[in-house]
């Protein structure tokens, strides 16, 4: 990663449907001199929302997948013996099931199976309305080391970062898990998105607990924090003595479901609620900054 003139804000959740992209999309448009990044390469959706153009493709190889060459197999079926994930029926290799340890590979006697690079997703390069940089991934069916994707488009937009750009903002995916690991890499600052319901702040308990270990500051936005008032006031006063800021709490609004299924941004589909995001953005930069 080159030397940074620009600061990091990821935004994250302890679990999904939390409104995460929703709040992720709404500070991209906000922001100026940015770089937007979705990481949530097993459900990435800031591209259904915004307006772009692919500058450029490319392929990920995650990992390694077997074959059997039937011309050479014997059927003396070791393979399907040593596999642990069953991935091997009838001397076929299942591309789903094959999780590429390659056993099968190093105990095959008739030297009939190939252990080839597999492509794993594809990652785009492209171009928002006012020309800032979107990078976003898709991981396909069946495939993991979405961690190792993760890590993969960030060191492409890295790489692409011009002088001017002064905030990468990161839609996160859910959860704690190693895509969410590799997200927070290099990171300034995480925007937590909950929501005041028993298995939201389970999870932001749990989030917390891992962005300790990594010693960055965070905030919290409290989602839909009318539909649940004693709950939120849970949340308040569990973040309240962690040192973690209560950004913003935003009430319950259908608008925010119409706004995704006419594929725009909160702040396209209703003006009004600029001043909202506005208020959070600026709030950011003065954690950040000061």
């Amino acid at each position: 990663m080159p030397d940074k003139h620009y600061k990091q804000i990821v935004i994250l959740s302890g679990k999904g449907g939390t409104g995460k992209t929703t709040v992720a999309t709404a500070l991209s448009e906000i922001a100026e001199a940015k770089v937007v990044i979705d990481t949530d390469v097993d459900a990435a959706n800031m591209h259904l929302v915004f307006d772009y153009y692919i500058n450029s493709e490319y392929d990920y190889y995650g990992g390694k997948k077997a074959e059997i060459n039937p011309n050479k197999c014997s059927q003396c079926g070791m393979c399907e013996l040593v596999c642990r994930f069953d991935a091997i029926k009838e001397f076929k290799v299942s591309r789903t099931s094959c999780e590429g340890c390659g056993f099968c590979f190093r105990v095959c006697p008739d030297d009939a199976i190939s252990f080839y690079e597999s492509k794993s997703g594809v990652y785009s390069a492209c171009e928002l309305e006012d020309q800032s940089k979107f990078y976003y991934a898709q991981l396909l069916a069946g495939e993991g080391n979405s961690g190792k994707l993760v890590s993969e488009i960030k060191k492409k937009a890295y790489e692409q970062v011009k002088e001017n750009v002064k905030w990468i903002i990161i839609d996160g995916p859910p959860g704690i898990g190693c895509p969410v690991n590799a997200s927070l890499s290099g990171v300034d600052f995480v925007v937590i998105v909950t929501e005041p319901t028993q298995s939201g702040l389970h999870d932001l308990k749990r989030l917390i607990n891992l962005l300790e270990i990594f010693k960055i500051p965070s905030g919290v936005i409290i989602n839909k924090y009318d539909i649940n008032t004693d709950m939120s006031n849970s949340i308040e006063k569990f973040i309240r003595p962690e040192g973690i800021s209560l950004l913003a709490k935003i009430s319950f609004d259908k608008k925010f479901i119409k706004a995704i299924q006419n594929s725009k941004t909160i702040i396209e589909y209703d003006h009004a609620y600029i001043d909202t995001f506005k208020t959070i953005w600026n709030d950011i930069q003065k954690v950040i900054l000061n």
